[in-house]
């Protein structure tokens, strides 16, 4: 007995998730339904990594029109929340509730993947037949139906997981769906810049629908047999269904929810400017390759995958949340002055750095005001579920508006210097990049004086007024 005891201690020191896994839900079957956010991170990678660049340098596309094709998927996330209520609320003759949203998720998300690069290289203009607007349009549908997709498929797995899992492994739990998120864009990441090392457009097709074949295996593999059938009684077919529009109001009646959705939308907006202007910034102004910038996202995932695990061991200390999300903003500044300083050293060493510490801030920023929303106190119908949907929907709208505002300035900036308008000193097309990355620095500085009457607020708090929580899946919503 004593010798399985301490083969069992072993084991959970050589694989630190195997304590996630419980008689409802074994471990088994928590890594086959993971296999959800490997799909969700591979397309993630897809849209606001590789193909933004290929966009921008390859196909000559304006940055404005890119960040708006990249900023479609991201603003229908605020949507996330009424599909984890229908999904909630979902009438099955069978009683299968989640298994339904994941599938269809898997095909709005496999359909515009299999679309996407035709669509793109008629936005391209490598046409037969000159149709106004054809590229435009087909562009935009493939960018929602992939995110669309995205979100379903990540809310309903979730979700599944939120139900299948108990209250002793729930934190463990999210802590392994976060990290294989961030794990399927990095090794995503690597494995698409390797097979886009030598472009061409006969390729990017290849590579885009092999990962929209790529999402349908993996996300079958992950539902597969995860929601047993049952019935559904009379009663909870009609069972009334609470008011969203009462719990909203309870939620804003308190003044420090609302501050915090704004610290939310301010820093993420700091965050996300550069996001389709990253790779783009490494390919035209330091010269890399295709193969080069999307290892970019790779880094950015081990900065985020850094971020999250001194997250968890901070709050396991009894850190203030609020403070914590400080130390993401200080980390965000310097990561975005690295990045400025990347150009007139010629430093390739000095981009990927401040890339990596651009997701190591804003991984530990997003974590650190989840946190803080899931410890928020419940008034009235106002629940932990309303806070983190309004969470969510600050931070998607903000990541949308962010990315394009970001493309617009660049583009803006960039056809001034480049005229002459603003010196000689200022004619390179490193100018609008540049003063991007200015403008997130001073958001972050803004975040940093919003974010200060939570953290006075939070000190007033005794240690014995705060209650230790774990990062919970149900209430993880990216």
């Amino acid at each position: 007995m004593t010798q399985r005891a301490g083969l069992k201690q072993m084991t959970l020191k050589m694989l630190p998730f195997s304590d996630a896994a419980s008689d409802e839900l074994p471990l088994g079957q928590l890594l086959r339904l993971a296999l959800f956010q490997i799909s969700v991170g591979m397309a993630g990678v897809m849209l606001l990594g590789t193909l933004n660049r290929v966009m921008i340098v390859e196909l000559s596309v304006p940055a404005t029109l890119v960040a708006l094709m990249v900023a479609l998927p991201v603003l229908i996330a605020p949507f996330r929340a009424l599909l984890g209520f229908k999904s909630d609320n979902y009438r099955s003759a069978i009683g299968w509730k989640r298994i339904p949203y994941l599938w269809f998720g898997t095909l709005w998300q496999m359909g515009g993947l299999a679309i996407m690069p035709s669509c793109l290289l008629v936005l391209g203009g490598d046409v037969v037949h000159d149709v106004p607007f054809a590229g435009e349009v087909l562009a935009a549908l493939a960018f929602i139906m992939t995110g669309f997709g995205m979100h379903m498929t990540q809310t309903a797995g979730l979700a599944l997981a939120a139900d299948r899992a108990n209250d002793e492994t729930r934190p463990r739990v999210v802590a392994l769906l976060y990290v294989m998120y961030l794990v399927g864009m990095g090794v995503s990441a690597i494995v698409i810049g390797w097979l886009l090392r030598d472009f061409t457009g006969l390729l990017l097709i290849q590579v885009v629908q092999g990962t929209a074949v790529a999402t349908v295996v993996l996300n079958v593999l992950a539902l597969w047999k995860q929601e047993r059938v049952r019935a559904m009684t009379k009663a909870e077919r009609e069972a009334p269904q609470p008011s969203f529009a009462d719990a909203w109001a309870d939620l804003m009646a308190g003044g420090t929810a609302g501050r915090l959705l704004a610290v939310v939308f301010l820093g993420t907006m700091a965050f996300n400017m550069q996001d389709v202007l990253l790779e783009p910034y490494g390919g035209e102004i330091l010269g890399l390759s295709v193969s080069a910038t999307t290892l970019l996202t790779a880094s950015w995932a081990a900065g985020a995958l850094v971020g999250f695990a001194l997250a968890a061991r901070w709050l396991a200390r009894g850190i203030n949340p609020y403070r914590m999300a400080g130390r993401g903003i200080l980390a965000g500044i310097a990561a975005f002055c690295m990045v400025i300083f990347a150009d007139p050293m010629g430093s390739t060493a000095l981009f990927f750095a401040g890339a990596t510490s651009i997701g190591f801030g804003g991984g530990l920023f997003a974590v650190s005001t989840l946190t803080a929303a899931m410890t928020m106190p419940a008034q009235g119908l106002a629940g932990r579920g309303l806070a983190l949907g309004a969470w969510g929907a600050a931070q998607a709208t903000a990541a949308g508006v962010s990315t394009l505002i970001g493309g617009a300035t660049r583009d803006a900036a960039n056809a001034a210097a480049t005229s002459g308008a603003w010196g000689p000193a200022l004619n390179d097309p490193a100018t609008g990049y540049s003063l991007v990355y200015h403008v997130e620095v001073g958001l972050l500085f803004v975040t940093l004086i919003a974010l200060g009457p939570l953290v006075t607020m939070a000190r007033r708090l005794s240690h014995s007024q705060q209650k230790p929580t774990g990062l919970g899946l149900a209430d993880f919503p990216t």
